[in-house]
């Protein structure tokens, strides 16, 4: 169940909320206001290929010959990986090229993995930090409690250059979980059911943070997946007050300090959304609008053509566990093309000591390289004409995976997993 509350700010004296405490910590102010403008100094700056074609002739442009820091740049070569064409060969010969005439320190290649992956795997991620990346989907770093978001190619030109952006401070939106959730739910029905709450507009330029005690009951993975969705409803950064577990995870990963932040207790919100998932159902995003949601029930029966596990939504190592022990020592649908790849190669690698890679396989499963994939629709799993798809992917706009004429639904793993067993929308409650 879902309920909305909306709060007004009380006084110029409330509170602050994780959203603003990190914006004033880099802005070197004690305190900021929704809607304050500020300069803010950078922790970590993100690109994918759009290093090559789109920010690097913005600083060849203006003649800038020097990073701000290299040492803070992470470059990653994930949509069009492996390279299918040559115009995308070419992108990355200059993405190589300019990482190596600005001396940047961190380049992952075409395997290593999905940006957004390949940040918290390589200690990219610290609580507390201000992180900006050429990818609308950088919100997905905010569950490391990590104020995340996607910019355009000549805010990240300008970034490069100085360090700093200039920041809209946003309106929050507290959103409460509360309750446990049932046999194969996961966190992506939560972040469906959310999305058909608040619908396209409703989390518009709003940092979104999801509290309550009951938000840590879910593992890393499925945090991820709640941030990472939450641009599908126009946020600006989505947060997670970070955990024993977040900050365990993090010193693993890296020795540079940090300094958690959260919210204070009498932060003022602009909106609450109370979630109890106890008896939320598997969700379904029908075409062609990742919140248009319905339960399960209202899709069940739809014919599919290809079911796609993975993304940087759901290509965790906890996504595959969860599809390989619904398709054990089963097959998938005749005329149903699976396709599963994983986010990374630290994912693939475990997922492979596990036995789960085998499992999937020996399901009629087709394994790809860690990339987008057909998420990003450039080169792997396109689909064609009037072709269904059921993916675990964030977003199912007309024409995204290939044919505008195709249709693609969005769930989770455990529904895309069943889904493949039948060649139908199934519910993963029911056995496939």
């Amino acid at each position: 169940m879902i309920t909305s509350l909306r709060f007004g700010r009380v006084d110029g004296m409330a509170g602050q909320t994780m959203a603003e405490k990190i914006l004033a910590r880099h802005a070197g102010k004690a305190r900021v206001e929704p809607g304050q403008i500020v300069d803010a100094a950078v922790d970590v700056a993100l690109s994918h290929e759009m290093l090559g074609s789109r920010v690097f002739p913005h600083l060849e442009e203006a003649g800038v010959d020097r990073l701000w820091d290299p040492s803070r740049v992470v470059v990653a070569l994930d949509h069009w990986a492996p390279a299918p064409t040559v115009e995308a060969a070419t992108i990355h010969q200059r993405v190589r090229e300019s990482v190596r005439r600005y001396g940047i320190h961190h380049l992952y290649e075409v395997g290593e993995g999905i940006c957004h992956q390949v940040l918290a795997e390589h200690g990219h991620l610290r609580p507390g930090e201000l992180l900006v990346g050429t990818d609308s989907h950088t919100t997905t770093s905010g569950a490391f409690g990590v104020f995340a978001t996607g910019i355009g190619a000549t805010d990240m030109a300008v970034v490069l250059a100085t360090g700093r952006l200039w920041f809209r401070v946003p309106e929050s939106t507290r959103i409460e979980i509360s309750g446990r959730l049932a046999d194969k739910v996961m966190s992506k029905d939560i972040s469906l059911a959310v999305l058909g709450q608040l619908g396209g507009g409703g989390g518009e330029y709003r940092s979104i943070e999801f509290l309550g005690e009951d938000v840590y009951r879910l593992s890393l993975d499925a945090r991820m997946t709640l941030t990472n969705m939450a641009a599908e409803c126009g946020a600006k950064a989505a947060l997670i007050p970070p955990d024993a577990q977040v900050e365990e995870y993090v010193r693993t990963r890296t020795t540079v300090p940090f300094a958690s932040v959260k919210p204070d207790p009498d932060a003022t919100y602009a909106q609450t959304l109370r979630v109890d998932v106890t008896k939320l159902a598997p969700q379904v995003a029908l075409p062609p609008l990742p919140t248009k949601v319905v339960p399960i029930g209202m899709a069940a029966g739809t014919r599919i053509d290809q079911a796609f596990l993975g993304s940087c939504t759901n290509g965790r190592l906890e996504d595959l566990r969860v599809a390989a022990a619904i398709v054990k020592g089963r097959r998938a649908a005749i005329g149903v093309r699976f396709l599963v790849i994983p986010a990374s190669r630290e994912v693939y690698r475990n997922a492979l000591q596990e036995g789960l890679i085998k499992i999937l396989v020996d399901a009629g499963a087709t394994i790809g390289p860690p990339t987008c994939g057909p998420c990003f629709g450039g080169h792997c799993g396109v689909l064609g004409p009037k072709e269904v798809c059921i993916s675990t992917t964030n977003r199912n706009f007309r024409g995204r995976m290939g044919s505008p004429d195709a249709q693609v639904y969005l769930a989770s793993p455990a529904t895309v997993a069943a889904s493949a067993l039948t060649g139908h929308i199934t519910d993963p409650r029911q056995g496939g």
